[in-house]
């Protein structure tokens, strides 16, 4: 099975290189693509992780690689990092963006083999994972020209059929899918069951919220106050979109997920 969790100890620091990032609240600095941050060290660590929220660099704690870091780094290129090897760098830049996809993709798909509701599913998600692990394992001068946009399409309309399977069971779901609800005075609300894919709850005060059951894939939960907040069962939930909300001891989490450890207690 390959690992859909980030292991920085094993990867070349390849999410303080590739990507670009600009001036803002969420970075200190300006940062051009395929350059080195700064604060990257020379064993590949960051030199200033403990502190990257106070450091203006909060913006790099609510990012995973969910696991293509070590991916490319152990597997794509055996081992061989781009400084000890500089003529592969620019092939190791251009594959690293395109496996995190992949991986994005592997751990949809293991989360919707994970309901049991959807189990008309298993085996065209299953046929699904076992194709997009088969192309993590290609050549490098291969996924450097994959258009990975007809996998995202695919994977899609499979995951949507599995959450529409998982949530039909409840009564009077709500549909606020790619709804602008920023900032919004949601506390207490009821949204089990919802569908509140690619929703915008940025800043949203989501206090007491019932979202159980509810369907939080490519919610925007950035500053969203989930503080008692119950998401026992929703569908989707990343590391990253907790990672950005605001939460505390009693909020309840989907199966496999840890409250942040900035979070309030």
């Amino acid at each position: 099975m390959t690992e859909l969790r980030a292991d920085c100890e094993r990867c070349f620091g390849l999410c303080c290189v590739v990507p670009a990032f600009a001036k803002s609240a969420d970075f200190a600095i300006d940062k051009p693509a395929r350059t080195p941050c700064r604060n990257l060290g020379a064993d590949f660590r960051c030199r200033i992780h403990e502190t990257l929220p106070q450091r203006g660099f909060r913006g790099c704690t609510v990012y995973d690689c969910f696991g293509a870091g070590q991916q490319v780094a152990q597997a794509t290129f055996g081992g061989r990092s781009w400084r000890d090897a500089p003529e592969s760098a620019e092939l190791m830049f251009d594959v690293f963006p395109v496996v995190r996809e992949l991986h994005e993709l592997l751990w949809y798909l293991t989360q919707a083999l994970a309901l049991p509701k959807a189990a008309s599913l298993t085996t065209k998600l299953d046929e699904a994972r076992k194709e997009i692990e088969a192309l993590t394992a290609e050549r490098p001068e291969v996924l450097a020209r994959l258009d990975v946009g007809p996998r995202w399409r695919a994977v899609a309309a499979l995951l949507e059929q599995a959450s529409d399977l998982a949530r039909r069971h409840v009564k009077g779901r709500k549909s606020k899918r790619g709804a602008d609800l920023v900032g919004k005075k949601l506390a207490k609300t009821d949204l089990r069951g919802a569908d509140l894919r690619g929703a915008y709850l940025i800043g949203a005060d989501l206090k007491g919220a019932d979202l159980r059951e509810a369907d939080l894939i490519g919610a925007d939960l950035r500053g969203a106050d989930l503080r008692g907040a119950d998401l026992t069962g929703a569908l989707f939930v990343t590391r990253v979109q907790l990672d950005g909300a605001k939460g505390d001891a009693a909020t309840k989490l989907p199966a496999g997920l840890t409250h942040p450890t900035r979070w309030t207690s």
